[in-house]
């Protein structure tokens, strides 16, 4: 066979998106390849938004402006030219974000957002997600409503000159791949049978220096642990000393300085603190009533998330499916490929208890085997103890009633909230002005002032305590002067920051994957920092 015959062949599609197939695989490639996403108005964040999700390939994005490029516009946004000035923003954006991936389809409606969110509210009822950027609080309000009773993900913007915020309202949004760091599960603080047989088999005492230099640390751990029970009473190691004690015990055990596999025996004692796989965020969402509550209706996460509470009450004693991954370690191949298959049998056990009860579920409810699908409870079994529910506030909650008085109690140390508040207090600025603090047609000084009214207005209307004191305070007095000089006026790197934040939020949306923010994000580009609230 010759060497070009024996290479794997790999598709180009792999080879154009290698990067990012190794971050969300291939279902969540699939997830973005087949979402249709609607920009609002085609400012410079909001097409650095739409850059970030063209390049990976995301289905079709569609641009509904009815503006035509200015002068200013040419200043801070990359996809608009000196040759664009005076024709559509919708076509020239598009034009030129077409060019970055034909793999999406980039289309544009040159239409006034406002009039289509008044008007057609049905329009938006064929897109799985809506961008707006710079829309006016009367016509956001309206929009996230529209985007609630259709069960779309909304997403509103507002950057102004160096801060932004984003604001995510979405439907229940549940997340099997959240993609922690420490993934490793080995079970050495509550063994299965299996294993404890498996490590009570290997003597040793009885190996020579060779064959003890290669035995899994996993092992070791556990023989020990069995000698300290038959020590103290069968109780494990809880405490920090007896830990200490342990470890000496195992050290003890060493035949020469540097047996590698005892040192990462005495570097992974700690794992022997996790007697039990089911944290109270876990209950927490097997208490849900989703979980309780199982019908026909409901959506594979909860089928299978109903099955591994079931199988955690029953086979699986307590405990979580096990996930059946190890980690490299010190051993010889025939150790490891031992530890690795009793380890994997018992995933594999577990996996065909949880799907087992999964089509018990499926048949009481009348649906075929095939609703749930096997990979998604395959995924959700490796993923058990990480899996997630957010549960997002509507818009209109969050302007009506407003956010809860606890997460306003540090305004005059939290800049980033003050810059919230300004924000909000910024929307009615515009309403009676008709244009926001600082740009053209108003004075700067005048503007601080009336700025200034409409926050002491919108701290009573969330029921701060000491608004006028807050006013004083250096912190949000030098926030408002900063947001007046941003003169309502976008700039190229701040959009560019922001279209990246915001395009990452999308993308785990979308496919489902790593852990999105709830509910609002804060940049202060001033300071540098960021801040995320659940208001």
């Amino acid at each position: 066979m010759s060497a070009a015959s024996s290479v794997p062949f790999i598709d180009l599609r792999t080879q154009k998106y290698d990067r990012q197939l190794r971050l969300w695989a291939a279902t969540g490639q699939s997830a973005l390849e087949h979402a249709k996403i609607c920009l609002l108005n085609a400012t410079a964040t909001g097409c650095e938004i739409l850059k970030n999700l063209v390049l990976p390939g995301v289905g079709s994005v569609t641009i509904v402006d009815n503006a035509t490029a200015q002068e200013a516009d040419i200043h801070n946004n990359f996809f608009l030219e000196a040759s664009n000035i005076g024709q559509s923003r919708a076509r020239s954006t598009a034009a030129l974000l077409q060019e970055l991936n034909d793999d999406a389809t980039v289309d544009f409606i040159e239409e006034s957002p406002g009039q289509l969110i008044h008007e057609q509210p049905e329009f938006f009822e064929t897109f799985s997600m809506i961008i707006a950027t710079n829309l006016c609080e009367k016509d956001i309000v309206v929009l996230a409503d529209i985007c609630q009773s259709i069960g779309r993900t909304l997403i509103a913007v507002q950057c102004k000159g160096l801060c932004g915020v984003f604001r995510v309202q979405a439907p229940e949004h549940t997340v099997i791949e959240t993609h922690p760091e420490n993934v490793i599960d080995l079970r050495l603080g509550c063994p299965f049978k299996e294993l404890e047989e498996y490590a009570d088999s290997v003597d040793l005492d009885a190996l020579d220096q060779t064959d003890h230099g290669h035995i899994p640390f996993v092992v070791i751990i556990l023989k020990y642990l069995s000698l300290w029970k038959a020590q103290h009473d069968g109780q494990s190691p809880t405490s920090y000393s007896e830990r200490n004690r342990f470890k000496e015990l195992i050290r003890a055990g060493m035949r020469t300085v540097d047996e590698e596999n005892f040192e990462e025996a005495l570097s992974n004692v700690w794992r022997l603190s996790s007697t039990e796989t089911v944290s109270s965020a876990i209950r927490t969402i097997f208490n849900d009533y989703e979980c309780q509550n199982i019908t026909a209706t409901s959506s594979a996460f909860w089928i299978i998330c109903r099955a591994v509470k079931d199988f955690v009450e029953n086979e699986g004693q307590g405990q979580l499916p096990l996930p059946g991954k190890l980690p490299d370690m010190k051993s010889d191949t025939p150790n490891y490929m031992k530890l690795q298959s009793i380890y994997r049998k018992k995933a594999l056990a577990d996996f065909a208890a949880v799907k087992e009860r999964v089509n018990g579920l499926l048949q009481s409810l009348g649906l075929p085997t095939t609703t749930v699908p096997e990979m998604a409870i395959e995924d959700f079994c490796k993923n058990a103890a990480y899996i997630k529910v957010l549960r997002y506030r509507s818009l209109k909650d969050e302007y009506s009633i407003g956010p809860s008085s606890e997460k306003l109690t540090n305004l005059d140390e939290d800049e980033n909230m003050g810059f919230y508040i300004i924000f909000r207090s910024a929307e009615k600025f515009f309403a009676h002005n008709g244009r926001y603090p600082g740009a053209e047609g108003g004075s700067n000084n005048e503007d601080v002032k009336l700025l200034k009214k409409y926050v002491a207005e919108m701290l009573a209307e969330l029921h701060v305590p000491g608004p006028e004191t807050l006013l004083h305070n250096g912190l949000m007095d030098k926030a408002i002067k900063n947001y007046v000089r941003f003169a309502d006026k976008e700039v190229a790197n701040m959009a560019a920051l922001m279209g990246g934040l915001i395009a990452q939020e999308s993308i785990k949306l979308i496919t489902r994957q790593y852990i999105p923010i709830n509910n609002t994000c804060v940049f202060n580009g001033l300071a540098s920092t960021s801040s995320v609230y659940d208001l």
